[in-house]
């Protein structure tokens, strides 16, 4: 009798269980990808999308609810030079075009979505985010620094990768198609 472990981290013997029960005994995860402006940040979560749309997706023929997926952006502390009306028109109209397409992907797939918009610290929000909605994994991108880079400017992915309190997975860009060659 082969045994292996399913994505939920539950023991499932191989030979006992048919398609249709196991299908209907997984449960749907709630996962948080961190998004900002960059190009690796909806990578990754196009990556999450993408991979994770079995446990997170609704089955409507089985009647099974989908898992959530929460889109959450940090927007950094501002300078002291913008008064309190300009920060909240840029941060509105900035997150607006931010989640307009990573919206529209989360659809297409028929994953159900919520947004959380922060201010503050990116690295210190995400983790406080992750441990006031238990999520069940946060999916941030790499944005690819060197050493030494790294270490001068700080990496949210490795900071939340040692302080969230749930599974961190760190997507890394995809590799060049010119650098292949």
């Amino acid at each position: 009798m082969e045994t292996y472990v399913d994505a939920v981290g539950v023991d499932t013997a191989a030979t006992t269980t048919t398609d249709t029960t196991e299908k209907q005994n997984k449960r749907k995860l709630k996962v948080m990808v961190a998004i900002d402006e960059s190009k690796n940040s909806f990578y990754a979560l196009e990556w999450a999308v993408e991979h994770l749309k079995d446990v997170m997706s609704a089955a409507p023929e089985t009647g099974q609810e989908g898992g959530l997926l929460t889109l959450v952006h940090v927007n950094p502390f501002a300078s002291a030079t913008d008064s309190v009306p300009e920060l909240m028109k840029k941060a509105g109209v900035q997150s607006t075009n931010l989640f307009t397409p990573a919206l529209e992907l989360c659809r297409a797939k028929m994953v159900k979505t919520e947004t959380m918009i922060l201010e503050g610290d990116p690295k210190e929000m995400i983790c406080q985010a992750v441990e006031q909605t238990h999520v069940d994994l946060l999916v941030v991108g790499s944005r690819g620094l060197g050493m030494i880079k790294r270490a001068f400017l700080g990496s949210v992915s490795v900071y939340c990768a040692q302080h969230a309190k749930c599974p961190v997975l760190i997507v890394r860009p995809p590799r060049e198609a010119s650098s292949s060659k």
